[in-house]
Parts: C-alpha cells; sequence; structure tokens
C-alpha cells in the first residue's frame, strides 16, 4: 500500500498541468461571470479540504496515549508558567515557548517517553533562507505487534501558527482553522500536511496578487521538521536490513541543518 505522502504527491502530480493552466483564470481575471473559472476555484479549495481532512483523520490514528499526555502536560504548565519560566523574557505576558517546550520534555521523560528537545538549523541556499526551528521529538515502540518496532513522533506546539497568513482568503483561512493547535504526529503525516497547506497558501496568495515569500514555501517550512523526517527515513532504511537499532546522520542531513538533542530518558514506552 502506497504511504500516505505518496498519495498526496500523485493529487498532486495528477492536478498540477491543469492547476498551471488555468492560474490564469483566477489571478488576472475580475469578472465574476466566469462560470468555469468559477466552477475550477471551487473544485481546488473543496478538493484541498477532502485531502486534508484525510491526512488529518490518518494522524490521528496513532500516537492517543502521548497525544493526550502532552495535551495534559501542556495544560498544567501553562497554568504554572508565571513561577516557571527561567529564560528572563518577562517582556512576553504569554508563556514563554522555548521553557515550555522544556517543561513539556521533562514531563515525558519522567513518565517513560524518551523524549528530546530538537533545534533544527539549516544553511541558506538559492531557495530558501537560512533558519532555526525548535520543536520535540519522541520516540517510542509499537504496542499493536509482537515485534516491537521504533515509532517517531513531532510534537510541535504552535503547529496551527506556522500556517497562517495576513490577508489570506476565506477559503485558505478555513483551512487552516483544520488544523490542530498542536500537532503530535508521524512525519510523514506532516509532510503531507504541510504539501497541502503550503499550495493552498501559494493559491490563496496568486488570487490576492501577492507575492509568497520564499518562507512561505513547502521546502522552507519542511525544514523546520527535517531532523525528524531524514531520521524517520534511517530508521525505515535500518529496520529493513537489521533487526538492530542503529541509526546514523546521513552526510546530506550534516550539510541542510545541524539538530541538537537534548533531556533524554529512560527506554522508550509504548505510544501507540
Amino acid at each position: 500500500m502506497d504511504s500516505l505522502e505518496e498519495r498526496v504527491s500523485v493529487f498532486y502530480y495528477e492536478n498540477s498541468d491543469e492547476s498551471d493552466q488555468n492560474s490564469s483564470d483566477y489571478e488576472f481575471d475580475d469578472d465574476t461571470g466566469d462560470s468555469d473559472a468559477k466552477r475550477q476555484r471551487i473544485f481546488y479549495w473543496e478538493s484541498q479540504q477532502a485531502v486534508l481532512q484525510e491526512v488529518l483523520e490518518r494522524s490521528s490514528l496513532t500516537g492517543t496515549k502521548l497525544r493526550q499526555e502532552v495535551c495534559d502536560i501542556t495544560e498544567k504548565v501553562r497554568s504554572e508558567q508565571g513561577d516557571l519560566c527561567l529564560c528572563r523574557n518577562k517582556a512576553n505576558v504569554d508563556a514563554c515557548n522555548s521553557c515550555l517546550r522544556q517543561e513539556i520534555v521533562n514531563s515525558l521523560c519522567n513518565k517513560g517517553f524518551k523524549a528530546t528537545l530538537c533545534i533544527s538549523k539549516w544553511s541558506e541556499t538559492k531557495k530558501i533562507p537560512r533558519g532555526t526551528h525548535e520543536y520535540i521529538e519522541v520516540i517510542g515502540n509499537s504496542s499493536s505487534s509482537s515485534r516491537k518496532k521504533q515509532l517517531l513522533y513531532v510534537v510541535e506546539l504552535e503547529f496551527r501558527d506556522q500556517f497562517e497568513i495576513a490577508k489570506a482568503c476565506n477559503e485558505y483561512r478555513n483551512l487552516v482553522r483544520m488544523l490542530p493547535r498542536t500537532y503530535v504526529g508521524k512525519p510523514d503525516c506532516l509532510k503531507a500536511i504541510v504539501r497541502v497547506v503550503c499550495d493552498a497558501a501559494k493559491r490563496s496568495m496568486k488570487e490576492s496578487r501577492m507575492h509568497m515569500g520564499p518562507w512561505r514555501k513547502g521546502s522552507f517550512m519542511i525544514m523546520k521538521w527535517s531532523a525528524s523526517i531524514e531520521k524517520l527515513a534511517s530508521i525505515e532504511a535500518a529496520s529493513s536490513t537489521s533487526n538492530r537499532y542503529e541509526v546514523q546522520s546521513s552526510l546530506s542531513s550534516e550539510v541542510a541543518h545541524a539538530s541538537s538533542y537534548r533531556y533524554f530518558a529512560a527506554p522508550a514506552v509504548a505510544v501507540t
């Protein structure tokens, strides 16, 4: 069975030519009587919503225990954040997100999860600017099989905020509202979500005749969690050739970004 990311890629490949040919219809034509352009626009946004809904439903099928733990810890920590923040970021009335992530990692580790705080860094290229991003990664074991299988999860506390765009069309805003405030799921589902939403962002910007900055494109957005995405590929490659869990960082990963991991915990627990 094809992976979710492959299915999403096929969907976009089959519709890319038609989308490019019809882009001028909605980009430059202000005639609301153009029924063909209106139908194409309606079809596009309905398709985006349907694909995103499928991805989100698939993502919710795994990591239920971890997702609930993150939710409970986040609510508890946020209520106590005034006494917890140690980074001296007192100018921010809201909870310090960096301190919040650290405390969530500590709490997950105390509960037996193998959680790490990751800081992804990538260099500037011709297509994307350099940047850094901090998030949480959790590695656990599958509970649905007699043979233990390593499972990798990404925890992004400000997930929905990553895709907010000023002056976006209503359809795009509705799409973003479908996203969870906090993402707890596998990297492959994360890639699929980024693909869907960033393509919709591009469409929304064109409809508004606005320039799309490189930091809004999917190639930039996916770099924020690329360390876990590449680690997942390494885990899958290793598991297909050996029963031992031995993952080495690829050379391409070293060139693209550097990731630091802190707060290592005891052996992983089942998270599904």
